[in-house]
């Protein structure tokens, strides 16, 4: 079996980090096949949500130090590896479209936390820790957590869990905003599986548009926020999918929806 595998079933593209003899450490070649699922989903029209889950007790633990050390043998080494291999992850996660979804099913450390933050909606089973983490072994967040974190919590906040190091658990988390929802470890999977196909059930163009107007109305003003959304509201009133959301509403029937 692959370290990570990328499967797609009723309209949900699952990433499953399969290291768990490593707590799903990455490695760089995890990393590649990350962003190419990522990538695929983007463009692929039979996936409506992506979600991200780890094999075994954890989500992950982080990037596989040995990995780290091969290529960290000078200051353009580390910084190589972080901008030309890691953050591909990152940049791929910001061109996706559809709902991305961390469902965090044990620890998540370091850039482990850092690839659940960076996700729409985190989903924790009770077992859940996160922690930065990277100050304990000397290091700085590489992987976006001084960037998404503060985003959540607030800044003081996330400059606590940031310096410390302290791990959070999984009411924690909920509570401070990290994660939407807990979800008893016995029924996790089923959890995370049944909200993914809510939100895939729901017109495709309409959960695409809903997710680019909200993130880009975080970073601009309310007139430019608003034009945008008029723009939007125009489009998908065009489309086959919002005659179908009409007329099964006034029929009280369920839509079919057909990404159109």
């Amino acid at each position: 079996m692959a370290d990570l595998e990328y499967a797609v079933q009723d309209g949900i593209g699952t990433i499953l980090l399969n290291r768990p003899h490593m707590k799903n450490a990455f490695t760089l070649d995890m990393i590649d096949r990350w962003e190419e699922a990522l990538r695929s989903a983007r463009t692929d029209p039979s996936v409506r949500v992506v979600v991200v889950t780890g094999a075994g007790d954890a989500f992950c633990s982080g990037i596989d130090l040995n990995a780290f050390d091969a290529e960290a043998d000078s200051p353009l080494g580390v910084k190589t590896l972080l901008t030309d291999r890691i953050h591909r992850v990152a940049h791929a996660v910001e061109d996706l479209d559809k709902p991305l979804i961390a469902a965090v099913n044990g620890i998540a450390v370091g850039a482990g936390m850092d690839m659940a933050l960076m996700c729409d909606v985190c989903l924790l089973a009770r077992s859940a820790r996160l922690s930065e983490g990277y100050i304990r072994i000397g290091l700085v967040p590489g992987d976006g957590g001084c960037y998404y974190l503060p985003r959540l919590v607030g800044m003081a906040k996330a400059l606590e869990l940031l310096w410390t190091g302290d791990f959070v658990d999984a009411d924690e988390a909920q509570r401070i905003g990290i994660a939407t929802h807990v979800h008893a470890d016995e029924d996790f999977a089923d959890a995370w599986w049944n909200y993914a196909r809510k939100l895939a059930e729901q017109p495709p163009i309409n959960v695409q548009m809903i997710k680019r107007a909200a993130y880009q109305s975080a970073r601009s003003d309310v007139r430019t926020a608003l034009d945008l959304i008029s723009s939007h509201m125009a489009v998908v009133h065009s489309t086959h999918d919002s005659a179908e959301a009409m007329a099964a509403f006034r029929d009280r029937r369920t839509p079919a929806f057909e990404g159109r």
